[in-house]
């Protein structure tokens, strides 16, 4: 019987990252090594129908163990690849038994401290055990402490043949963190629940059904070069319209200055010279108007600055590239209602916080498979801050687990 750290550990120590932009798909192949060993473990924990795809997705089912069953058929998931903002090579996991309250120092050699003054929640852990890294790399609890929790659910029930149970069906997708590829890919011959969760949420007591509508915006400033020493009222400078067209947003609508439902303009690229830049933009907002203005508010500048600049000089495209989940799980709320019941009922205080983000689930639930997202017990994702309480992970396979005894009927 392996241990939810267990799992944890030997999943943290495959390198999984992924890339930006990616030529192919999956974006980088080591993520198979990952999918090789779910596939082999799903099967030895009595999984039917287990495949590794083509994207390094990894599929499986473990049947309903009664007669008669008439209990909805569940789906869970979590992604294999890991950011890549850190390296996720070499990563060197280790368990801080019965945390102190003080700074963690990961690396003595390297001075890398993890100061209660910069993460003041490790104070919410004192005497449980902390999962760290060495400070070099990240940890990859986003999103492995997720697999490993629905890993250790699996195993349960199978080692406990008569807790009864309906169909359990499991999607561990590729790529999540480089754009959800692996779930735009779902092959819902393999994966169709009734409805499903992702656990790629943080803090213990963490639930979400709501994210961001999204938008991508591509906008491209046509200049005209003029040698430099005979260019006045000839040359046309791509880079100072571009800078125009930033001055025009909303100084406080950025990631750096919003919060919780505050929606925001990101721009993510900037690049060119002076006869053609190029930016790229994020555009997110919870609210489905704000998002639609976001949206005409790209199209209003570069209206603008085509009337000052000549027809053509600004070229936009916008894209949408997922919704909020909300629309698709408030009709069937009592799948978000089940977290919380079986939180409670391991006293686990519950409370929503909105995904400035988007997960799997975002997709998924566009999919006609609802699916709102579960914690997995980390913090600081994405860095070499990261961490996860070992208590975090243990109590948070016991919800998923009552969330399943929950629907036997």
């Amino acid at each position: 019987m392996k241990t939810v750290l267990e799992r944890f550990l030997t999943y943290t120590a495959i390198d999984t990252q992924s890339v930006y932009n990616p030529k192919t798909f999956p974006s980088t192949e080591k993520q198979k090594d990952l999918s090789l060993l779910l596939a082999k473990e799903l099967k030895e924990l009595g999984a039917i129908n287990v495949c590794v795809a083509d994207d390094a997705s990894v599929y499986g089912t473990i049947p309903a163990n009664y007669e008669n069953c008439k209990a909805p058929i569940i789906g869970f998931s979590a992604h294999i690849d890991t950011t890549p903002e850190l390296t996720g090579t070499n990563v060197k996991a280790h368990v801080v038994k019965n945390y102190d309250g003080k700074d963690i120092v990961l690396n003595e050699k390297e001075n890398i401290v993890m100061e209660v003054s910069k993460f003041p929640h490790l104070l919410n852990y004192i005497g449980q055990d902390l999962v760290v890294t060495d400070g070099t790399t990240l940890l990859g609890a986003d999103d492995k402490a997720g697999i490993a929790e629905i890993m250790s659910m699996a195993q349960y029930f199978h080692e406990n043949p008569d807790v009864k149970h309906g169909e359990i069906q499991f999607f561990f997708p590729s790529d999540e963190e480089v754009g959800c590829l692996g779930a735009k890919n779902l092959n819902k011959t393999k994966f169709n629940p009734d409805f499903a969760y992702t656990l790629d949420g943080g803090p213990i007591g963490e639930i979400t059904y709501e994210c961001f509508n999204a938008a991508e915006a591509i906008v491209k400033i046509n200049g005209v070069n003029i040698h430099p020493g005979l260019s006045k009222n000839q040359m046309k400078n791509a880079i100072l319209i571009a800078k125009e067209f930033l001055n025009m947003l909303p100084d406080a609508e950025t990631p750096g200055h919003t919060e919780k439902y505050e929606g925001y303009y990101h721009i993510l690229e900037f690049e060119g010279e002076v006869e053609h830049t190029r930016l790229k933009f994020y555009l997110r907002d919870h609210d489905k108007a704000k998002f639609e203005e976001r949206k005409n508010i790209i199209k209003e500048i570069s209206n603008f600055l085509n009337k000052v600049y000549g027809e053509n000089t600004v070229e936009f495209e916008v894209i949408d590239t997922y919704s909020n989940t909300s629309e698709v799980i408030l009709p069937c709320f009592e799948i978000v209602e089940a977290i919380q019941n079986a939180m409670t009922s391991l006293d686990v205080k519950p409370y929503f916080s909105p995904m400035r983000g988007g997960t799997d689930g975002s997709i998924i639930s566009f999919m006609d498979i609802p699916c709102p997202n579960i914690c997995t017990g980390g913090h600081n994702f994405h860095g070499r801050y990261e961490y996860v309480p070992v208590q975090s992970m243990e109590k948070i396979t016991d919800i998923i687990i009552n969330i399943v005894k929950g629907f036997v009927k």
